[in-house]
């Protein structure tokens, strides 16, 4: 049949008088993620739509765009599926991309609770302006964001400002304080301030409130989270002692074994940043006979030794420092 212009993968063509649905084919999850940018630049929508048609052809791809990083991420089975599509994005398209690892999308936290201060005065021409506020601020469990308590009592802030002091933070916090990442899991209660019949604005609480934020934070002993996922791993049985012995050293954390028909299925907790290149490497270590899938999990604190490298690398992307350093 020639032309087929509404019909996709998975679907069924049969006789309207004598209709016949086949079960779906369930696909495999993806086992490689790659970012992925335009050799050219403002080719971004161009690659979009050409793999958009690709994805129709072949359901197992997964296109996404990473909310923190801004990354746009592709998906597939494996390093040489992702390799083919970049080839036909070429050859059928004309158009080109890179590819490199994604970028992890690392958080930050507090660990310990603190007062801050934020005063913001500036006198002009004609009207100035001020703002001041103190806010506490604690840790809050794990997977909690952020939240903002008004605690304000005898007219100290205005209504109308209080809003500004808490976009100012969530502003600030958005960038991050020890390596540019935005900070989750932690509560902030406006307790005090002043303000000026004439001077005070929106602006200038908004203001005061991102320097009482850096402030607090400051003494709250911050600290860098990154996503943990959930990895499940099967391969045949000769091999698990040499799996489990590589995960240990990927900071992996085993959560069991069990066998399934003649394979073993190692469950673990490894972090993200060590999983990806674990395709190529997996493949490797088992002959091509393994295979795994894996979700995420949770956030948990990156180990002390760890956090002074991505700072580093994380102040030379964001042109804090020469990358020579």
């Amino acid at each position: 049949m020639a032309k087929l212009k509404e019909t996709q993968t998975g679907d069924t063509l049969c006789d309207k008088l004598h209709p016949i649905v086949y079960p779906p084919v369930v696909y495999p999850e993806p086992a490689t993620t790659f970012a992925m940018e335009p050799k050219t630049r403002g080719d971004e929508d161009k690659i979009s739509a050409a793999l958009h048609r690709l994805m129709e052809e072949d359901p197992v791809l997964k296109l996404s765009r990473d909310a923190q990083t801004h990354e746009m991420l592709l998906s597939g089975m494996g390093q040489l599926h992702i390799e083919v599509i970049v080839a036909r994005l070429r050859k059928r398209y004309k158009v080109e991309v890179n590819l490199k690892k994604p970028r992890i999308p690392y958080r930050e936290t507090i660990k310990a609770a603190a007062e801050g201060h934020g005063r913001h005065k500036k006198q002009t021409g004609g009207h100035g302006q001020f703002g001041d506020c103190k806010i506490r601020m604690k840790p809050l469990p794990r997977g909690s964001d952020f939240s903002f308590v008004d605690d304000i009592f005898g007219g100290s802030i205005p209504k109308n400002f209080i809003p500004a002091v808490e976009k100012g933070i969530q502003e600030a916090r958005v960038k991050g304080f020890v390596a540019g990442y935005p900070m989750v899991d932690f509560q902030v209660e406006l307790y005090d301030g002043q303000y000026h019949d004439v001077d005070s604005s929106e602006m200038s609480f908004k203001i005061a409130g991102s320097l009482a934020y850096k402030d607090a934070v400051a003494k709250c002993r911050p600290t860098l989270l990154e996503p943990v996922m959930k990895v499940e791993i099967s391969v045949p049985e000769e091999y698990a002692g040499a799996v489990m012995g590589d995960l240990s050293s990927r900071r992996g954390r085993p959560q069991g074994m069990e066998q399934r028909a003649n394979m073993q299925v190692i469950k673990a907790e490894v972090p993200l940043s060590e999983m990806l290149s674990y395709d190529a490497e997996l493949t490797s270590m088992t002959g091509a006979r393994g295979s795994y899938h894996m979700e995420m999990s949770h956030y948990d604190e990156v180990p002390g030794h760890l956090q002074d490298k991505i700072i580093a690398t994380s102040r030379v992307e964001r042109g804090e420092v020469p990358s020579e350093a």
